[in-house]
């Protein structure tokens, strides 16, 4: 069974989603959403409960002790998930371990990170909310990291509520590749491993993955995840995000402690995440995973699209017409083994529902 905002829902359209639910807004109405789930895990006599979105989860999560004796909630406790979506507390761990990080300042205040800005000489930089959603008495408040060009630019990220009202991170920008390793912890332990690295993303400045290819799980990267996942006494799936400089140096991105947006990958590779989460949590055991495709592509059609939309209309000074030729052709030329995210011949109709909302929101 899936469950949504409303009965329309991509995950919905799916063929194997055989019932739907409805439930409040997690970021407007935290308590109903989590009554309503309450209601529907008790009709559908719901054994396995799996947020998916960071809002939902942080509900569910703040409330765990309120769910049904017997219900499988797939995640860590409280403190050891704190340890990884904290992300200054995430990084203080890091370099505490010195594990290799952008240079980082801590800001508690408005009033720190005003003399902050005005003794960067250095720009891009990155502004980093302290939580990727922030759960407050009555609602969630979405953030959005800020990669900031100039002074200005970041004295007006300031203005954003959660710069103001909450601490957050300035960091220096880390040039290079995007790049993931995804793991799935036993008790601090870990069962399997895999790992991506993104070729195009969405916005093309670093954002979602929009095309993405399986790679060798590597050393460096696997020794940092697993010394921070181990230390937080990890049990479940987390993805461990990096940005690869020129050197080769992996960079701590950050951790997301819940499912990630390119899982479709790891499943076509051969790492089938949710099974594999849920043997663990149900029986207690999984055998390693010790191999998987590497090579294997997936690309998230429309959001390709709309990373050459923001391309083709950039300004001189980011693309010159040559480069936006190539990643025209680059579009538009098959891409290898690759498979697509929605559009899928054996479900097609997330695909026609997401196409519909596509053209809907072109037209508003």
């Amino acid at each position: 069974m899936t469950a949504d905002e409303s009965f329309e829902t991509l995950a919905g359209a799916s063929r194997y989603s055989s019932e739907k639910g409805v439930y409040a807004s997690p970021y407007s109405k935290p308590s109903a959403f989590f009554d309503d789930i309450l209601k529907i895990v008790s009709e559908q006599q719901i054994n396995f409960l799996l947020p998916v979105t960071e809002a939902s989860t942080y509900v569910i999560l703040e409330n765990r002790d309120k769910l049904p004796k017997g219900l499988i909630l797939p995640f860590s406790e409280a403190e050891s998930i704190e340890h990884l979506a904290n992300k200054n507390r995430l990084f203080q761990l890091a370099q505490s371990l010195d594990l290799p990080t952008p240079h980082t300042l801590y800001i508690e205040s408005i009033e720190q990170a005003q003399e902050a800005i005005a003794n960067i000489t250095e720009y891009p930089v990155v502004l980093k909310p302290f939580k990727s959603r922030i759960l407050t008495g009555g609602e969630i408040i979405s953030t959005t990291v800020i990669i900031a060009h100039s002074r200005e630019e970041a004295e007006a990220a300031l203005k954003r509520r959660y710069f103001r009202e909450f601490p957050f991170m300035i960091q220096s920008y880390i040039k290079g590749e995007g790049q993931g390793l995804f793991a799935l912890y036993s008790q601090g332990d870990p069962l399997c491993h895999f790992s991506h690295r993104r070729l195009r993303e969405k916005p093309p400045s670093g954002g979602v993955s929009v095309l993405c290819e399986s790679k060798e799980v590597d050393s460096r990267m696997k020794k940092i995840s697993d010394t921070l996942l181990h230390h937080a006494n990890w049990n479940g799936v987390a993805m461990v995000e990096f940005k690869v400089a020129e050197d080769g140096t992996p960079y701590l991105m950050e951790i997301n402690p819940r499912f990630w947006g390119s899982l479709q990958l790891a499943i076509d590779s051969g790492v089938d995440f949710p099974y594999l989460l849920l043997n663990s949590f149900e029986n207690g055991e999984v055998a390693p995973i010790d191999s998987f495709t590497v090579g294997q592509k997936m690309r998230w059609l429309l959001g390709d699209l709309d990373r050459l939309y923001l391309v083709l209309k950039s300004p001189a000074h980011q693309y010159t017409r040559a480069q936006k030729l190539l990643e025209l052709l680059r579009f538009l030329l098959p891409n290898g083994n690759t498979k697509h995210e929605v559009n899928r011949l054996s479900d097609f109709r997330p695909f026609i529902f997401e196409l519909k909302k596509y053209l809907r929101d072109l037209r508003s």
